[in-house]
């Protein structure tokens, strides 16, 4: 399957989960993500899921981030450069859904990409080397390019990985780690 066959079979298989389902294993990837070699950093940053696309919900994660009293970055999109402005949350960010139904950042204070140190990425589907397929805009691969060379890359996904996604470009940024409800993949980039 090509990218976009893969993006619609994954969005489906999505859209299939109901509200109980997404709930349990969006908890079950927050608590494996305390497995992870990455809680000795500052900088950590999450997207606020989209309910209607059915995302994994990242408010557990967040929850743990804010218990562990990390500096949680939140991700404001702009369609008209495709670039994301990263912006501290704290108690007074105000939090509205853009057209897209994107939750984001109204303003706040602004963090340079090259100040984070763990990043976790939405994603529709992975493979085995770390590749993943998004919604197909490219948010994430030129956000990525612009951080730190070593910046950790985690995926979270309801579902396991593919073998192979068949179509990677050069300007894909690999995941170092994709975090399910039954398992960590450590990804071979290679």
């Amino acid at each position: 399957m090509n990218k976009e066959e893969l993006r619609r079979k994954f969005k489906d298989q999505r859209l299939g989960l109901d509200n109980e389902d997404i709930e349990k294993m969006s908890l079950e990837i927050a608590n494996r993500t305390l497995q992870l070699p990455v809680w000795d950093h500052k900088y950590y940053h999450i997207f606020l899921s989209i309910a209607e696309q059915k995302e994994v919900d990242t408010e557990f994660l967040l929850h743990i981030l804010q218990g562990k009293d990390k500096d949680v970055i939140i991700p404001k999109s702009d369609f008209k450069t495709g670039e994301m402005i990263n912006y501290l949350l704290t108690d007074q960010t105000v939090i509205k859904k853009n057209r897209w139904n994107i939750p984001e950042p109204v303003e706040g204070i602004e963090i340079t990409n090259n100040k984070l140190d763990v990043v976790f990425v939405p994603l529709l589907a992975f493979d085995k080397k770390g590749h993943r397929i998004g919604y197909g805009k490219g948010f994430y691969d030129r956000f990525l390019a612009a951080c730190k060379p070593d910046i950790i890359k985690i995926g979270l996904s309801f579902f396991e990985p593919i073998e192979e996604i068949k179509e990677v470009f050069e300007d894909d940024i690999p995941l170092n780690y994709c975090v399910t409800p039954d398992k960590i993949y450590e990804l071979s980039n290679k």
